[in-house]
């Protein structure tokens, strides 16, 4: 049987967004039906409807999700009807030659329901990243269900299926941030600013924004930012190694993904210090480095995907600690909206009126 559904989807490139009813099949093997309670607006789904991911139109937008399974499929074993759930869009294989060697955040096929939901005329919606939860209802691969504590709200949770944990993974994962670290994060809108909260969750003693938003760098200081840097004011990577003894930082996270900002980011870093890269560049953008100082500077540049996460691993940890009161999930929450107001809220994304837009079901 198929649900009826009210669900945000993209028509045609650039198009706005429009409201549409969506039909949900039951789960088949290996699949997940989930009533979504939150999803967060991520610049992601702004991609897929610029035409920025590929060109599957009609798409189903939303990814960034929490909320309850209301049935399964046969074989499926890790979650049940009622389970409190984050969706995430890595579902890992468990056999590809990541995962086999012990590195199943890399997994290389990682996979997506096999049913495709649908407009009500029939026609094939492509789900964004695979999860399409800009809906009331969505169907995805079990394993992209990861089972957390009810007690967390929605609107919180949901916020690491993807900006968040791109952020706070970037810096604890990847970038390896521990207590007594320097830290320069460039770029403090909501994936920044999770680095930001990450590095402080670790004891980083150092943190630096780098920004030319006073607005984000206020969000930034207060999220753990133990100093701030005005962009526009002057040189960044003087900034950060005036505020660093004069040797650069030992991590230095580049959230913004431009050719200009990963080069203060590589010029701004301690020797054999770590260069992040979690921003996403564009196709045409290139990088032009001297390869001598490539290899005079040592250290390691490194890219984050997805905060390089296992969402098993890491999902129930950090809502632990946010429950615990540990890490304010909340702070990112900057207004809750409903399905009608996607699209005003991609235009308060892109003038960078907030951290993030929260759909409530």
């Amino acid at each position: 049987m198929a649900h009826e559904v009210r669900g945000v989807v993209a028509t045609g490139k650039g198009k706005p967004v429009s409201l549409e009813t969506v039909l949900v099949p039951d789960p088949g093997p290996g699949e997940a039906l989930v009533r979504v309670q939150a999803c967060g607006v991520c610049h992601t789904d702004l991609h897929y409807r610029e035409g920025g991911i590929n060109d599957d139109f009609p798409f189903l937008l939303g990814h960034e999700a929490a909320g309850v399974v209301e049935s399964v499929g046969d074989g499926v074993t890790d979650v049940a009807p009622g389970d409190f759930v984050i969706l995430n869009w890595r579902a890992v294989c468990g056999s590809c030659r990541a995962c086999l060697r012990g590195r199943p955040q890399y997994c290389f096929a990682t996979h997506n329901a096999t049913q495709k939901m649908t407009l009500a005329d029939g026609t094939p919606l492509s789900p964004a990243l695979g999860i399409g939860a800009f809906a009331e209802k969505t169907l995805v691969a079990a394993g992209q269900c990861t089972k957390v504590d009810p007690a967390a709200s929605p609107a919180a949770a949901g916020l690491l299926g993807c900006g968040v944990m791109a952020g706070l993974g970037a810096a604890v994962n990847t970038g390896g941030v521990s207590r007594g670290d320097s830290v320069a994060v460039i770029g403090c809108g909501g994936v920044g600013n999770a680095a930001i909260a990450g590095a402080r969750l670790v004891g980083a003693t150092t943190i630096i924004a780098v920004d030319v938003d006073g607005r984000k760098l206020e969000w930034a200081r207060g999220l753990g930012a133990t100093h701030t840097v005005d962009a526009k004011d002057g040189d960044p990577v003087a900034a950060i190694r005036e505020l660093t003894g004069g040797f650069g930082a030992d991590v230095v996270i580049d959230a913004v993904g431009r050719p200009e900002t990963y080069q203060q980011a590589f010029y701004a870093r301690d020797l054999a210090g770590t260069v992040v890269l979690v921003g996403v560049p564009t196709p045409e953008m290139t990088l032009e480095l001297p390869l001598l100082d490539v290899f005079g500077r040592g250290g390691a540049l490194k890219s984050s995907w997805y905060g390089d996460c296992l969402p098993s691993r890491d999902f129930p940890m950090l809502i632990s600690l946010y429950l615990q009161g540990r890490l304010d999930l909340d702070a990112f929450v900057s207004e809750t909206i409903a399905l009608d107001e996607v699209e005003d809220a991609f235009a308060k994304m892109h003038r960078g009126e907030v951290l993030r837009s929260v759909v409530a079901l």
